[in-house]
């Protein structure tokens, strides 16, 4: 496959090409990611290609398609997430993934909180035991493909609040694949625990609508045995959640990872890339109405944290990065611009 690109011109593809992403569920983030990349590289290949966007899960389902050769790119979230994943330090039984590449990462502002009802005798996650027989824990499954239940799962074990010994003391686990049902779930005072991400969005600022909550601290031994395995730490501000007095040290949640596997063509990981960097404004224009400490994604997108990803660069987007340093973006005629 050759890459036309005339001086001053956008790249593009010569012979038609068949591109499949793995996404999310298909309202969320990462289907819009897909969604936009997909009309930028269709704008630029020939007529006659094809692009699709399989649903996904956004965890490691994501790296299970790309291995079956079933997609092409996919999306992983957070970026912690998809280091396990690669160096095969995730879920248990999972190997590494050393053929695992990255084309880059868009910004996602996001922690991992658990907020308890203030009534519950528990001021650090290590506290659940002792109160194991009152709690009520909304919170993802530890399935092996979602990563906010695998985080949360590792950060209990890790604070010495094992889940199974928790179900057996009489703590319950309502679960459910996605954050904002048990956001509700908690809100409603159905559950007493609660343990998300996607701290951005509206429904976290209803959940002590009811009953004031509280804030509980992951602890010293599941942060650093969450760093051990490339897991960081981040802050939430004093006062961007309901009733936060405090900055909160939490799991950070940040950022979108777009993945592919080594062997992936090296003109369309280029391509790829090259509409990441250049046409950014299209995806940017679509969150630009939400205020930059709300946005589920960051703007403006910056090339140089685009490129700093979890996993190593596929060698074409390393190169596009490269090529585009100092570049302005494409301004002109972007869908919502």
């Amino acid at each position: 496959m050759t890459m036309l690109a005339p001086a001053g011109a956008s790249p593009r593809l010569n012979r038609p090409v068949d591109i499949r992403f793995k996404a999310d569920w298909g309202q969320a983030n990462l289907t819009r990611i897909a969604g936009w990349l997909a009309q930028e590289i269709g704008d630029r290949s020939p007529a006659t290609s094809t692009f699709s966007i399989h649903a996904g899960r956004g965890g490691a389902d994501a790296v299970d398609a790309l291995e079956a050769g079933e997609v092409d790119i996919a999306l992983v979230t957070p970026a912690a997430a998809a280091r396990l994943l690669y160096e095969g330090t995730g879920p248990a039984g999972r190997p590494a993934a050393p053929w695992l590449r990255a084309l880059g990462s868009i910004a996602h502002r996001d922690r991992l909180v658990v907020a308890v009802d203030a009534a519950l005798p528990a001021e650090s996650v290590a506290d659940f035991g002792a109160a194991a027989g009152q709690l009520v824990i909304a919170t993802s499954p530890d399935d092996g493909v979602n990563a906010i239940g695998l985080a949360s799962h590792l950060g209990m074990n890790l604070a010495g609040a094992d889940p199974k010994a928790l179900v057996a003391a009489g703590a319950r686990f309502l679960y459910d694949e996605r954050p904002f049902p048990l956001i509700h779930t908690f809100a409603t005072g159905h559950a007493n625990v609660v343990i998300q991400e996607a701290v951005m969005m509206p429904a976290w600022q209803r959940i002590a609508d009811r009953r004031p909550v509280r804030y509980l601290e992951w602890g010293d031994a599941a942060l650093a045995g969450l760093a051990e395995l490339g897991w960081p730490s981040a802050i939430v501000e004093k006062g961007y959640l309901p009733g936060l007095d405090h900055d909160l040290l939490t799991l950070d949640f940040a950022d979108f990872v777009l993945l592919c596997r080594e062997d992936l063509d090296e003109e369309v990981a280029y391509l790829a890339t090259w509409c990441m960097v250049q046409t950014r404004g299209a995806i940017e224009g679509q969150y630009a109405h939400l205020p930059p400490d709300r946005t589920p994604l960051g703007y403006p997108l910056d090339p140089a944290r685009m490129r700093d990803v979890p996993v190593p660069l596929h060698e074409s987007a390393r190169r596009a990065y490269d090529d585009l340093t100092g570049k302005p973006p494409l301004t002109d005629g972007l869908l919502w611009t």
